[in-house]
């Protein structure tokens, strides 16, 4: 955890009031010897003078010591980078400690709180243990505890629930997930017509732009929204060989329509990926290696690319507003380096095991978990 700054700020702010030390001892009733200390980060002062430090400087009592207890957007955004960066490329223990650290400074900053428990669940799978990796998701859990129990911000608390939701299915406690969920999830519910009513109002109250870029935003969320949910189908009925065709035959063609590929190649890939693992499953070697060649040239344009993040296209040109206002903007939520370590465990699917000495199978290893996927 970073130092308080007291010292460095009582002698700016008393240079700013163009006082001397002894003036400034007169006003707080102690002696010039003290405040020479104070500054000098020898002692300090006591706790009962710090109101009256900072109502004589004109500042909080943070301002004061030199506490942030809140963090811009921007600066969310900047930490979140720096700690996913940590997890890529440093010690598990050294990442965690200075995750830990910052949880501490910031225990006040829910926002940020709700970031770090996201951060977790991004990582905890890089933990040693199973043991440690339950911890750090119960710990994710706390946080998202916390702010539900002390945060005003409507959207930040809407988050948490969904966050904790998802932290307590990686926890194995489906019954937990259940009873956070189901009461808002009942598809019945005229909830799910909220985006539309929205945008109509919109339109009715003469904000067309608001309306044009509310109603882009809400198609393409339903767009990986949809993709996501046929990854999840495919999944659930991998035995059905004749849906789990056609649910793809469906899909491929919407993401070839909409440019998915290259729009969004994350979402692409879990979906060509997931279909590897089907027809795999199903003895069709041949399907099976050419979705896994799609997966590749999807990891590959991720890969290459300078930089891993969120953004539009030709059509879906409404989407900047959005994206500026999400809690990390346009950056991932993962490291591109954590995506090439994770590469290896996913082509060790053990429904890959009848193709695992295929030619075309090992070039396809070799390429993204050998460094060959930067110049493939």
């Amino acid at each position: 955890m970073n130092r308080l700054n007291l010292p460095d700020n009582m002698i700016r702010l008393r240079h700013e009031k163009k006082l001397t030390q002894e003036e400034l001892a007169d006003f707080v009733g102690v002696t010039k010897a003290s405040v020479s200390k104070w500054e000098k980060g020898i002692s300090t002062p006591d706790i009962l003078l710090l109101p009256q430090l900072a109502t004589y400087f004109d500042v909080t009592v943070d301002e004061l010591l030199g506490y942030e207890a809140q963090l811009s957007s921007e600066q969310i955004r900047r930490q979140y980078a720096e700690l996913s960066k940590n997890f890529a490329t440093l010690p598990f223990a050294d990442a965690l400690e200075m995750t830990r650290a910052l949880a501490h400074k910031y225990y006040a900053c829910y926002p940020f709180l709700l970031q770090l428990s996201v951060l977790y669940l991004n990582h905890c799978m890089l933990a040693e243990t199973e043991e440690t990796r339950k911890s750090l998701l119960q710990e994710a859990v706390a946080w998202c505890d916390r702010i539900l129990e002390n945060c005003s911000d409507v959207g930040v608390c809407s988050d948490a629930v969904v966050l904790e939701a998802e932290l307590q299915l990686q926890l194995g406690k489906p019954a937990a997930v259940i009873e956070i969920l189901e009461p808002s999830a009942d598809l019945s519910r005229l909830a799910g017509q909220n985006g539309t009513l929205l945008v109509q109002a919109y339109q009715l109250a003469g904000s067309t732009e608001k309306a044009r870029s509310y109603a882009q935003t809400k198609q393409y969320l339903d767009l990986l929204n949809l993709i996501g949910d046929a990854v999840l189908a495919l999944s659930l009925n991998e035995n059905d060989m004749a849906w789990c065709e056609e649910t793809i035959h469906r899909t491929t063609g919407i993401m070839e329509l909409y440019h998915l590929d290259t729009l969004h190649p994350n979402a692409a890939a879990q979906f060509y990926f997931q279909s590897a693992v089907v027809y795999a499953v199903n003895g069709n070697e041949a399907e099976a290696l050419a979705a896994l060649c799609r997966f590749e040239k999807c990891v590959c344009k991720l890969m290459k690319a300078e930089r891993i993040e969120l953004h539009g296209d030709d059509y879906f040109n409404l989407l900047d507003v959005w994206i500026e206002r999400l809690p990390l903007g346009n950056m991932p939520p993962r490291d591109k380096s954590f995506i090439q370590q994770n590469l290896q465990a996913a082509l060790s699917h053990p429904a890959f095991e009848s193709i695992k000495d295929k030619d075309d199978f090992l070039r396809i290893v070799h390429r993204l978990t050998e460094g060959g996927v930067k110049n493939a």
